[in-house]
């Protein structure tokens, strides 16, 4: 019987429905398996793997999906989200306010890079199974995304580093991994071509970044595009947690972007009076 309590849609427990969880009293299962099961057995990128995908992973991949975790866990105070963090410590909010703060800008600009990347690397793909080379798959899809989003390539460049230190290690680990047959490489001889694409557009390299690095793991293994920014999001709360908590530590009220000294441009009238 449906009454008020549900709406008339049908039993209490059909309120909310999960493939995730199962719970009852002194029972907790994910995805079917028994946490304490789990615990002592299963790695942290394993546990991601289990919640995100239903199933887990063998050990390699999830050690491939370590590997991006741990390279993008921060990039220092210049970083916006590490910048806020920090910042909104000095406000007194606590750890989760700061951390709320800090994720919440992780949005197309600073955090979805990496989505973009897949998304990139996934269209030059779908060209490629159609009969495209490498070079005109890579070709069109970067023209297709600069004709939506401007002449930024996600993925690719760095105002900071000339080359991302994070971005060869981590193509030399998929590299390994495609070698012993955990994934297959093509994703990062995909990010390759477009990289060698963009150096031939431009008179300076362009080279791969964290974002477009971590994006080839995550499209080799087998990821859908938004959840390369939730991973992102996922490794970089790591850092904007440090960041809060040595903050916190360190003391100071109500620290602004900028120190007092150095105050913004102005770009309005000068000084006047107010009319009698």
């Amino acid at each position: 019987m449906t009454g008020p309590a549900d709406g008339g849609r049908g039993r209490g427990e059909d309120w909310w429905r999960t493939e995730v969880i199962a719970m009852r009293p002194g029972e907790i299962r994910f995805r079917g398996y028994a946490i304490e099961a789990l615990i002592g057995r299963v790695s942290y990128p394993a546990m991601v793997w289990l919640m995100l995908r239903g199933d887990l992973p063998s050990a390699a991949q999830a050690d491939l999906l370590g590997h991006a975790l741990v390279a993008a866990v921060d990039h220092g105070p210049q970083a916006p989200s590490i910048a806020i963090a920090r910042m909104a410590a000095t406000c007194g909010v606590g750890i989760n306010g700061a951390m709320a703060s800090a994720i919440n800008v992780l949005g197309d600009v600073h955090g979805g890079a990496g989505e973009q990347a897949v998304e990139i690397y996934g269209d030059a793909a779908v060209a490629m199974d159609g009969g495209a080379s490498l070079e005109d798959a890579v070709a069109a899809a970067v023209g297709r995304f600069q004709a939506v989003h401007g002449k930024y390539v996600s993925g690719f460049g760095h105002r900071f580093h000339p080359v991302d230190p994070r971005a060869p290690r981590l193509l030399e680990l998929v590299d390994e991994a495609a070698a012993a047959g955990t994934v297959s490489g093509r994703f990062a001889t995909i990010a390759r071509g477009v990289e060698a694409h963009l150096g031939r557009c431009r008179p300076r390299p362009v080279p791969m970044n964290i974002d477009g690095a971590t994006a080839v793991i995550f499209a080799e293994l087998g990821f859908p595009a938004p959840l390369a920014r939730g991973l992102f999001i996922l490794s970089r709360s790591v850092g904007i947690l440090a960041h809060a908590w040595e903050q916190t530590c360190q003391g100071g009220r109500n620290k602004g972007p900028l120190p007092r000294e150095w105050l913004w441009t102005h770009d309005g009238p000068p000084p006047r009076d107010l009319p009698e």
